[in-house]
């Protein structure tokens, strides 16, 4: 299931990017038809276009105090995809929504209404020359896919001109969905509140950053990343109660071991880009909040928190005050 933390961690990418006329956004020059298929197939990626990326220790809660000398940050590990049946939210994300005078999250879910977002995704996110996905993939991979898409009643033509990252947000969607998860999670829950409350929101990357991961996925390992995400879809339904009981409970232990340790193993470059280089690049932006006056709730993807590499163990090893709500 470590890969699959790529679609549960980009969520925020794809959950507010539902398009109400994919025909505007496939153009005509697209090298993929406007058809009723392609156009629910493209629905389904922008409606959540990272689901890899879900895309969090001693108390009950993923939500920790960060302190300084001067200041404090709140740091909420979320899960982008949740049941109706998982809400209410813990309540330390409520004391911790209420303490901060700003939110931060991931990216700006605001902006994926934007039609010219939902234009670079699909841009970037599909072949624009001859490659697809029968020239890049292995034949072992190629039909192990053509098996899964035909499973779920999906023809794989239609996902024939989307690059891996697509391909493999586009099923785990499918697959949440028919399970009963939605796109309102922790992240999109704290957006709407910010606004409507008239709390400031900030992100801590662009939305140009998220499309550019995703595109990138199995990049070069094409047919590896394609047969290992298929395993990861089998175990979906079985795993997501264990990771949903281990974020409420903050068991920083069980969220490692789902996510961090299996995709660190597995896919060492997919580990490195996806969470150590970006919680390295967080840091800096953490560490101006500990210094200014205002008190932020920083919302990021449960399994940014966890591990050696994770948000947590760095601000800890700057020396910062850490402690679980």
């Amino acid at each position: 299931m470590g890969l699959c933390y790529y679609s549960l961690t980009f969520a925020e990418t794809g959950a507010y990017g539902q398009c109400s006329d994919p025909d505007t956004i496939i153009g005509k020059d697209n090298m993929m038809k406007s058809t009723p298929e392609n156009r629910a197939a493209i629905n389904a990626l922008l409606l959540c276009a990272g689901l890899f990326l879900i895309g969090p220790l001693g108390a009950d809660t993923s939500v920790w105090e960060v302190r300084s000398d001067s200041n404090t940050v709140y740091l909420g590990g979320t899960v982008h995809l949740l049941r109706p049946t998982d809400y209410p939210l813990p309540e330390e994300f409520e004391q911790a929504y209420q303490a901060a005078t700003e939110i931060y999250l991931e990216t700006d879910l605001n902006s994926m209404g934007d039609l010219s977002v939902q234009a670079q995704m699909l841009q970037q996110l599909t072949y624009q020359d001859e490659r697809s996905l029968k020239t890049v993939l292995s034949e072992e991979a190629y039909n192990a896919l053509s098996d899964y898409t035909a499973q779920i009643g999906m023809p794989l033509m239609i996902l024939e001109k989307f690059k891996p990252g697509m391909v493999v947000s586009t099923l785990q969607v499918l697959e949440f969905q028919r399970i009963g998860f939605t796109p309102q999670g922790v992240d999109a829950y704290f957006n709407t509140r910010a606004k409507g409350d008239g709390k400031n929101l900030g992100q801590l990357e662009t939305i140009q950053d998220q499309i550019g991961f995703l595109a990138s996925m199995g990049e070069g390992n094409e047919s590896e990343f394609i047969l290992l995400s298929l395993d990861d879809l089998e175990e979906t339904d079985e795993i997501m109660d264990e990771m949903i009981a281990a974020w409420r409970a903050g068991n920083n232990d069980g969220l490692a071991r789902l996510f961090v340790t299996e995709m660190k193993t597995e896919a060492p470059d997919l580990y490195d880009s996806l969470l150590r280089q970006r919680n390295l690049n967080w840091i800096p932006q953490i560490e101006q909040m500990l210094d200014d006056r205002d008190t932020e709730f920083v919302l990021v993807g449960a399994a940014h928190l966890v591990g050696p590499d994770g948000l947590l163990a760095l601000l800890r090893a700057r020396g910062y005050q850490v402690r679980q709500l």
